[in-house]
């Protein structure tokens, strides 16, 4: 083959088979080395990804082991709250549970105490009812003021100083008779209860009604005053002046505040009437007029008796006299033993130190000589 024969020209220059050959290799040489270059980086490329997939995998197994750590911790202390909730959860509920029990202890108490106070209504109820039955009929009602009457009396006064229903020389029988101290003179005491006139008065709705209601409450009183005077008040028998209970301080405060009228001619009648109130603040004078009376007749035993009391004494002063001269005696000679005493230590203790001395008359004391053992 030829290698030198020109196949053509470039531009002038004939290019040679042997020209063509030479780059051809040049060619085949340019794609080995860009083959092994790309080959070379297609490596480097699978290196470079496997390095950066270990560092990825060893970053994602430190994730892991971060987060496994976490959600360790997160866990330990998910228990911790869980356990704390727990018990806070059981030491409210128990705190709950006996303030539950404490609630429904005082509810029962309380509903306790509204069921009496229920009982004690209808129980009061009743007595509004039987009393207003009571006040309904004029003897009841008469019975009603007499009995508070006495429960006054009988609460303040001794039961030897009063009478229910005592007679007196004129057949009469007041409700209550006190008799006075250091006098034969009795003090009465009627109870009277204008109740069927007061009430229409409160009821009186025109100017007609209510003039009516208050003549009809003024006659009563008024005819009460008269009964009492002329039937009770006995010369040197019963005290000059009678009390008229009236056993309802609505009914004496209407009367003092709008009858003053009444009022005069019972005074001038010698009738004084008396409420509830007025008649224990009487009652209580009357403790007090009891009690000097009883102080009265005991003066003379109480003075017998400190005249006896002071004998005692004198006989007590002359007593302990006697006691202080034994004490003195007993005393002086306790001082002469101590004299003596004192006399015996100290010549026990001479005796003891063989200090004694010699005796007059050259008499010679022998002393105790110690003898050698051998």
């Amino acid at each position: 083959m030829d290698l030198d024969r020109t196949l053509l020209e470039i531009g002038g220059a004939p290019v040679t088979l042997l020209h063509l050959l030479f780059v051809a290799g040049l060619f085949a040489l340019l794609l080995l080395v860009a083959a092994v270059i790309l080959s070379w980086r297609a490596q480097a490329a699978r290196l470079g990804d496997s390095i950066a997939t270990q560092r990825r995998a060893a970053e994602l197994e430190y994730r892991i082991a971060e987060l496994s750590g976490a959600l360790r911790t997160l866990a330990e202390q998910s228990q911790g709250s869980q356990i704390h909730l727990v018990s806070t959860l059981d030491e409210r509920l128990t705190d709950q549970a006996e303030r539950t029990g404490q609630s429904l202890k005082q509810l029962h108490e309380r509903l306790a105490v509204i069921d009496a106070a229920q009982k004690n209504i209808a129980a009061l109820s009743g007595e509004m009812l039987s009393l207003k039955d009571i006040l309904s009929n004029k003897q009841a009602r008469g019975a009603y003021g007499q009995a508070r009457m006495e429960a006054i009396i009988r609460d303040g006064l001794p039961s030897t100083a009063y009478a229910f229903q005592g007679s007196l020389s004129n057949n009469t029988r007041p409700d209550c008779l006190v008799s006075l101290p250091d006098s034969d003179i009795k003090l009465v005491i009627d109870a009277k209860f204008p109740l069927e006139a007061f009430n229409a008065l409160k009821a009186a709705t025109g100017e007609t009604e209510l003039r009516n209601a208050e003549a009809r409450l003024r006659g009563d009183v008024l005819k009460h005053v008269k009964d009492i005077a002329e039937k009770y008040l006995l010369a040197g028998e019963t005290h000059e002046t009678a009390i008229m209970f009236v056993p309802s301080e609505s009914v004496y405060a209407e009367l003092y505040e709008k009858f003053e009228d009444v009022i005069q001619k019972a005074h001038r009648a010698r009738v004084i009437l008396a409420s509830p109130n007025v008649l224990m603040l009487l009652v209580q004078t009357l403790q007090a007029i009891f009690r000097d009376a009883r102080m009265r007749e005991q003066a003379g035993l109480i003075k017998v008796e400190v005249t006896k009391l002071l004998e005692d004494v004198d006989r007590l002063r002359e007593r302990v006299g006697d006691l202080q001269k034994h004490f003195g005696a007993a005393s002086n000679d306790l001082e002469k033993l101590a004299v003596s005493a004192d006399k015996i230590t100290r010549r026990s203790a001479r005796i003891e130190s063989l200090e004694l001395q010699e005796p007059e008359g050259g008499v010679e004391i022998v002393r105790p000589k110690l003898v050698e053992r051998g």
